[in-house]
């Protein structure tokens, strides 16, 4: 009885608990390719209102990319890496665009990056993988001597090179290859190939290629040229295809004329403009009034969007006395 009465005499009193569960929705990671010192797209978005949107390098240490509250950019805690780089599109946030924008982007840019996105009641994660390429945009290649040398700079991811001849039979084993990381982290590579004097008939490629890309340069076996007039024609490289742009050299230095090639007209450089007569369909150049100054090596190289083709060829004056060229 006394404790049915001290029960009875006790309040009750219930307390209403109200548990608030934020769902947060991990998406699989994206892949996106950009390349180096363009504008690149990370593409992030949700449903419903954002009230916060957050980008994280999370690769690089979890480095502040860009956020986004109270309706307006808060770049307070950005990373120093990213200042003036970085944007979302703020007219498209309200219908679930969180896309970051980033511009000049940098090798050190490549890496995992996460776009966390918070609306009332609901959060959003996502992940982008984010990889830098440079491509292969030029190969050089030019022989001096008994020395081809094959280069090519500023290139991401590390690239690779390989030597081919027009002849099966013809080593290309005797080459020495570095490759050099810069201070942006892309690489320079450049190989040296020697040559015997019974392989001076061989024409030379040269193929510099990372998994995304690849240009080859193949180095015509040269020519000698001779004159005992006041006019001579050189011949470029065969070509079956049309070249997007030509440039003649001398002594591998001193541009002579350069073309487009959709265009006609041609530019002719300070000094040679009283010596090129005319420049042919094919890239063939003519010259006029030429002395014993102009003796040496004259390159013709044509260029498209896979390959280079050059040819060196030598020019030399005839003796005027009907003897023997030295």
């Amino acid at each position: 009885m006394k404790h049915s009465r001290i029960m009875a005499g006790i309040k009750c009193v219930v307390f209403l608990l109200v548990l608030t569960f934020q769902w947060t929705f991990i998406r699989g990671d994206t892949e996106v390719s950009c390349i180096f010192m363009e504008r690149c797209l990370l593409p992030c978005s949700y449903d419903g209102t954002a009230v916060v949107i957050h980008w994280h390098q999370v690769s690089a240490g979890d480095l502040n990319v860009h956020s986004f509250y109270n309706n307006q950019d808060q770049l307070k805690l950005q990373s120093e890496r990213f200042r003036g780089r970085t944007s979302l599109f703020n007219d498209q946030i309200s219908a679930g665009n969180a896309s970051l924008q980033l511009t000049k982007v940098e090798v050190r840019d490549e890496g995992k990056y996460k776009c966390y996105t918070s609306t009332d009641g609901e959060s959003q994660k996502s992940f982008i993988n984010l990889k830098i390429r440079a491509p292969v945009r030029k190969v050089n290649i030019q022989q001096v001597g008994n020395i081809i040398t094959c280069s090519s700079e500023g290139i991401y991811p590390e690239p690779e090179l390989a030597w081919s001849t027009s002849s099966s039979s013809n080593s290309t084993s005797n080459t020495t290859t570095t490759v050099r990381q810069t201070e942006r982290l892309l690489y320079n590579i450049s190989s040296s190939l020697i040559v015997s004097d019974s392989g001076t008939d061989q024409d030379y490629s040269c193929t510099i290629s990372t998994h995304r890309n690849r240009k080859r340069a193949t180095l015509f076996k040269p020519a000698s040229v001779c004159w005992s007039n006041t006019e001579t024609t050189i011949l470029c490289p065969p070509s079956d295809t049309s070249f997007s742009y030509l440039i003649w050299r001398f002594n591998h230095s001193q541009s002579i004329v350069t073309r487009s090639g959709a265009d006609i007209s041609y530019t002719v450089y300070a000094g040679w403009e009283q010596h090129v007569k005319h420049v042919s369909e094919s890239g063939s150049l003519t010259l006029r009034d030429l002395t014993a100054d102009h003796e040496g090596i004259y390159t013709c190289e044509l260029s498209d969007a896979e390959e280079t083709k050059v040819s060196e060829n030598e020019i030399r004056m005839m003796p005027t006395d009907g003897g023997e060229v030295p």
